[in-house]
Order: C-alpha cells, then structure tokens, then sequence
C-alpha cells in the first residue's frame, strides 16, 4: 500500500497491527484506534488531499470496474478514421443481465500499462471511438456507462494536428443527443473537457473522493500565479471537490467509499457503483426516446452557480 503524505499516523499504525506476535486482544485495540484515526482524518481532508486520494496509484481503475461489474466484456477498438486509443477503452458487456456499452478512460497501474493507456489522456481517435461506439449503443438499444478517469485530454501537438477540441465537441454532442440512457460515473479523475466529453450522461454520479474540475490545479495555478506550487490554494478556488460539484448541480449524486478511501477497499468501493448504476438503469427503463434526450439536455441547459440562481429568482419577483 502506498501512503500519502498526510497518512503518516495511519501508515504507522498499519505497522504495528502487521506485527506477527500481537495478542488478539491487542490487534482488537489497534484496529478500532486505526479505524478511528483512518475517520478522523478522512472527514477532513481539504481540496488538494482530495486530489491526492482522487489520484492515489492503488485507487481502482475503469478496467477494475469493468472486470468486476461487467460479464463476458468484449473489447471494441478503433475509431474507423485514424486508428486505436489506448487511453479509452470500450466495448459491449452484460450488467445485471442486461446488455450495454461500457466506455471508460484507462490510466494503467504500472509502468508499462500507463505507457500503454498513455496516462488516460485520449487522443482524438479515443473520442471518435467513444463516438462511434455511442452510435452502435443507439442503433441496437443498449444503455451506455462510462467510466471517467483523467487528467484531461492528450495536449500533444499531433492531437491538436489530428482535430483534438472537434473530437471532443463531438463527443459531448453525441452524448447529449443519445436516445439510450446514459450514465456516467467521475472515478477518480474528472479533468477538463477530456472528462466531460464522456459524462453527459442521465445521470452523473461521483465517488466521494473524486475531483472534477475544468483544469487540473497545477494548470491552474501555472496560469493564474506563474508557478505550479500554487496548486493547493487553485484546488481551493476551483471547487472540484463532490460537496461543491453537488452543490452547484453539475452532479447528481456522491457515491460514498469506504472508510478510508476506495484505494483501501477497491471492492467496496466499486459494489457501491454497482448498485447506483443499478438503480440508475431501472428508473430510465420507462422513459422513451424524446424523454431521455430532452432531461440529458435540460439537466445540463440548467447548471447554474447558486449565487446566479439566487439573483435570477430575485429578478423574477
């Protein structure tokens, strides 16, 4: 397990539970000690510690979702215009016995498979297959989750060269113009319009220690005070944490993860997706074409600051 830097007490006391020669009266007293210092310090963690968790290198990944949740998966590659993204993986599963389209961003969890996802960024082709593979979803009926991880999308000059801001845009549209359900579940990290281009969904769900953000806080703080140190007081002003984003009605729902985050217990954590995707599924089961177009499209049309709201509804008195 990896430690972050404020979980030196916990690291410590891991430690000592871990001792082989520990009496079962003594292991009894440590854990509910850890378990209490674990709760403590999760209630409280600030913006940047959320992004530190949100970015944590044992937290579990879209494929971990997908291996847990997703039956008889069967990978979809290729955008038919220019080639394979690794960063975005997709394909056509079975959810609670019930067909879907299943598309994620991938980030890798050693070495070589980050290289091979290259870090979740997706290139222009990793839209354009989240594009097509929507479409497929609409033609046969099939309900789309997407699973949201990353940084943003890939700033390299080839992508940029190949039509990166279209291929996002065209994403974003065909999302929010889909005539299946679509639900979008931010995982850990929701950057930029690399991570909206897959979460114009039905419904948007966000796992409580998950940031969303329209940049990243160290971009932030390199645009706004010259110098990426600055990233925790950006984390602050950028709002990206799930209370803010709930707050102001850009999600729909926080997911809760376990006690100590979903890098401590991956399969609770993703179980716990599991069942509001569930859910998630079974209410839009009765809504027809038109109906589901038309809440996509006025959830987002209707995202307002809550200082906007206020005036707005002083104005209209």
């Amino acid at each position: 397990m990896y430690y972050l830097n404020f979980e030196n007490n916990i690291c410590e006391m891991d430690k000592k539970l871990a001792q082989p020669d520990l009496s079962e009266n003594e292991k009894k007293r440590l854990q509910t000690k850890l378990n209490r210092l674990i709760e403590n310090t999760y209630k409280r963690l600030t913006p940047w510690q959320k992004t530190l968790v949100a970015r944590h290198e044992n937290r579990p990944h879209a494929l971990d979702y997908i291996r847990f949740l997703i039956k008889d998966f069967t990978p979809l590659s290729g955008d038919r215009l220019f080639g394979e993204d690794g960063a975005v993986i997709g394909g056509l599963g079975r959810f609670k016995n019930k067909t879907v389209m299943v598309i994620g961003t991938e980030k890798g969890n050693d070495t070589a498979s980050r290289l091979k996802h290259n870090f979740g960024m997706a290139r222009p082709e990793g839209y354009r297959k989240a594009i097509r593979l929507m479409k497929l979803a609409e033609k046969f009926n099939f309900p789309v989750l997407t699973f949201v991880d990353t940084a943003g999308a890939f700033p390299g000059v080839d992508a940029e060269a190949r039509g990166q801001g279209q291929a996002i845009a065209a994403c974003i549209e065909t999302g929010l113009g889909l005539k299946v359900p679509l639900i979008a579940t931010i995982i850990g990290e929701g950057g930029s319009g690399g991570a909206l281009a897959l979460s114009t969904g039905n419904r948007v769900f966000m796992l409580e220690n998950s940031i969303y953000s329209v940049i990243s806080p160290e971009g932030c703080a390199s645009i706004l005070w010259k110098d990426f140190k600055f990233a925790k007081q950006a984390s602050r002003a950028l709002k990206l944490t799930a209370k803010d984003l709930l707050k102001m009605g850009v999600i729909d729902e926080i997911i809760p993860e376990p006690m100590g985050g979903a890098h401590r217990f991956p399969k609770e954590a993703i179980t716990a997706v599991g069942k509001e995707l569930e859910k998630a599924l079974a209410e839009f089961e009765s809504f027809n074409e038109d109906d589901l177009v038309l809440q996509r499209q006025e959830k987002f049309l209707d995202m307002e600051y809550p200082q906007q709201k206020k005036k707005s509804s002083a104005v209209d008195k």
